[in-house]
C-alpha cells in the first residue's frame, strides 16, 4: 500500500432508505470528522428516507433536522479520467443548467447501513459508474446482508453456527398458527427472531414463549419478507472482531459486549451507555486464535473487501464459539466496536479511514485489469 497518502476528495454517502437511517447519520458524522482530520476534502451526500439525494447546503444538518431545506437536488454522475494521477475523477452534476457542477470526487465512502446501501444496491450503482468506493462489492454486500443466504455459505465451509430456520412473511400471514407449531417443534425457548436483511438489531426480539414469539415474528415481518428464527445459545457471551483488507485481510483483537439489557438490542447499541465494551475480550489465547481464524474464513467466504465486523456467540459453559453474522459496513459511531477494536490493535481512527481509502483505490485498480471486450 502507498503510505505517501494524497489528499482526496471523498464523497460520503449517508442516510438512505433503511430502518438504519439514523444510525447511518451518526456514523457519517464521525467518518467525515476523521476524513477532514486526515487532510481529505469531504463532499457530503445525503439520501433521504424517500430516496432523494441531497448534495447542496448541509445534507447532514438537513437529515438530522438541525435545519430546514429546499427541495432535493436531482444529480447525475459524470466521469472523466485524470491522466496525471492515473485514476478516474468524478463530478456530481445537478440536472439543471442554473446550478454549477458540484466538486470533483475521487472515490465514495458509502456510510450506509442496511437495505439500499449495505446490500449491494448502491455498490452496483457505483460499479456501473466505474467509481472507486470503500467496502465490499456487490456480491459480498448482498450475501452478508441476507443472513439466511450467508448462513448457507458458512455451513458449506464448516463454520459452526447456532441452529436456525427461515420463515417467509407470506407464509406467516397465511398461517401463523402452523408456523408457531413448527418453530416450537424444532426449538426450545428462548429463541431470537430477526429480519434476514437488516442490521443494528432493528426488528430483533428474544422470545420466551408462544405469545412473545408471535409478536416477534410479526415485528420482524414489518422489515423484511424473510424472517430468521435462531436457537438462543445458552450462557452466551457476545464476542466481536474487526476485519480490514482485501485479498489478505487482517483481524483485530476480539472484544466482548456485556449488554446493559437482556441482549444487545438497538437501544443498547445506540441510545444508552449501559452496555460495557471489554477490549480486549477476556478470553484465552486459544479462543482468540479460533475466533480470528473463523472471522477471516467468513470474510473470505463472502469475498469481503475493505472492512467488516464479524460477530460471535460464545457458550461460556463449554467454551464453544458460534459464528453469528458478518457486517460489511459496521457502525462508526462513538461507541461502535469496529474502530474501537482497531484502536486497541494499534490502528488509530484517522489511520483507519486512510487505510480504507487506500483499500478502495487498490480494489478499483484491480478491477480495472478485467477485460471488458473480447480480444482476438
Amino acid at each position: 500500500m502507498n503510505h505517501n497518502r494524497p489528499h482526496l476528495r471523498v464523497g460520503v454517502l449517508f442516510g438512505g432508505r433503511s430502518g438504519e437511517h439514523e444510525v447511518s447519520l451518526a456514523s457519517a458524522r464521525n467518518v467525515m470528522d476523521a476524513l477532514r482530520k486526515a487532510g481529505h476534502t469531504v463532499v457530503p451526500m445525503g439520501i433521504t428516507p424517500q430516496g432523494h439525494w441531497l448534495t447542496t447546503g448541509d445534507p447532514l444538518a438537513l437529515l438530522t433536522g438541525e435545519t430546514t431545506a429546499a427541495s432535493p437536488t436531482p444529480v447525475t454522475l459524470n466521469g472523466h479520467h485524470a491522466e496525471e494521477e492515473d485514476r478516474a475523477a468524478w463530478a456530481l452534476l445537478p440536472q439543471t443548467s442554473k446550478e454549477a457542477p458540484l466538486p470533483t470526487i475521487d472515490l465514495i465512502f458509502p456510510v450506509l447501513h442496511g437495505p439500499y446501501g449495505e446490500d449491494g444496491t448502491v455498490q452496483g450503482l457505483l460499479e456501473m459508474a466505474n467509481l472507486p468506493y470503500v467496502g465490499s462489492g456487490v456480491l459480498a454486500s448482498a450475501v452478508a446482508m441476507d443472513k439466511a443466504i450467508a448462513k448457507q455459505l458458512f455451513a458449506q465451509v464448516g463454520l459452526r453456527q447456532a441452529p436456525y430456520t427461515v420463515v417467509m412473511r407470506q407464509a406467516w400471514q397465511s398461517g401463523p398458527d402452523s408456523i408457531l407449531v413448527k418453530i416450537e417443534r424444532e426449538f426450545a425457548y428462548p429463541v431470537f427472531v430477526k429480519p434476514a436483511n437488516l442490521g443494528s438489531s432493528v426488528g430483533v426480539s428474544k422470545a420466551h414463549d408462544r405469545s412473545e414469539l408471535s409478536t416477534a415474528v410479526t415485528l420482524a415481518s414489518r422489515y423484511d419478507r424473510k424472517i430468521l428464527v435462531e436457537m438462543a445459545v445458552p450462557n452466551a457471551r457476545e464476542i466481536e472482531v474487526s476485519v480490514l483488507g482485501n485479498d489478505e485481510p487482517i483481524v483485530s483483537v476480539p472484544g466482548e459486549i456485556v449488554p446493559g439489557r437482556e441482549f444487545y438490542d438497538y437501544a443498547a447499541k445506540y441510545l444508552d451507555d449501559s452496555s460495557q465494551l471489554l477490549i480486549p475480550a477476556p478470553i484465552d489465547a486459544a479462543l482468540t486464535a479460533e475466533v480470528q481464524a473463523m472471522a477471516r474464513l467468513a470474510y473470505q467466504t463472502v469475498d469481503g473487501a475493505g472492512l467488516a465486523r464479524v460477530d460471535f456467540l460464545l457458550d461460556d459453559a463449554n467454551q464453544t464459539v458460534y459464528l453469528n453474522e458478518i457486517n460489511t459496513m459496521p457502525g462508526f459511531t462513538r461507541i461502535s466496536m469496529y474502530p474501537k477494536l482497531w484502536e486497541a490493535s494499534g490502528i488509530s481512527y484517522p489511520d483507519l479511514v486512510n487505510r480504507l481509502l487506500e483499500l478502495a483505490l487498490e480494489r478499483h485498480a484491480d478491477r480495472l485489469q478485467n477485460l471488458t471486450s473480447r480480444e482476438g
